[in-house]
């Protein structure tokens, strides 16, 4: 498939042919779905903590006697329902993460790709260089382009100076091809592809 490269002013650097095997695919929302799941259980800390009725510290001597109080017969102040009791089937440490295999995470990267470009929302950029590292130029540059919500992705590496322009501007990120990922796509309306990039994910997932 062809697409049109753009410059950061907006104007035509000529066009670019895309592997259909990695921007042609069927869009399947079960496989993004899954994966976007993994990533964000992923990045989970786990460390939740609760102290339940054995890891509470209170007396354990019968503080109200078995018969004639008229109340329950309680045998101990850690008992749930008691104010500096323990907590009944509260969260515990534990690993939230599960596993995706290799071909599997692949195809979903690839699904994202493609659903971009099925939307129409995938732009190809010849280059991600700016010399300026204003922020104020570049939000004026990306304006001209329409982008309000995007993912930059770049080559092996990001300008050093378009990533400094770009780091205040609301709902822009910018990413090297190594951290492509399928949640960071999705979230922007707009996937930016630099020619480098374009290059590095192809031979990454073919």
């Amino acid at each position: 498939m062809k697409l049109d490269v753009l410059n950061l002013d907006a104007s035509s650097a000529g066009n670019i042919d895309l592997a259909e095997e990695i921007f042609g695919l069927e869009v399947r929302r079960d496989i993004l779905h899954r994966m976007v799941t993994w990533q964000l259980a992923k990045r989970r800390a786990g460390t939740h903590k609760v102290k339940e009725k054995s890891e509470i510290s209170a007396t354990t001597k019968k503080f109200v006697r078995q018969k004639g109080s008229g109340g329950a017969r309680h045998g101990s102040r850690k008992a749930v329902q008691f104010r500096g009791g323990g907590v009944a089937h509260g969260p515990r440490v534990r690993d939230h993460s599960h596993d995706l295999t290799k071909k599997f995470r692949k195809l979903a990267l690839k699904t994202a790709l493609s659903a971009k470009a099925k939307d129409g929302k995938l732009v190809v950029l010849d280059s991600a260089d700016f010399s300026e590292s204003k922020t104020k130029a570049l939000a004026v540059a990306f304006n001209k382009l329409g982008w309000k919500s995007a993912l930059i992705i770049d080559g092996a590496s990001v300008n050093e100076g378009f990533a400094r322009a770009a780091r205040n501007i609301p709902q822009i990120d910018v990413l090297p091809q190594v951290g492509a990922n399928v949640y960071d796509i999705l979230r922007r309306d707009t996937l930016v592809l630099t020619k480098g990039a374009v290059e590095a994910l192809e031979a990454r997932l073919k």
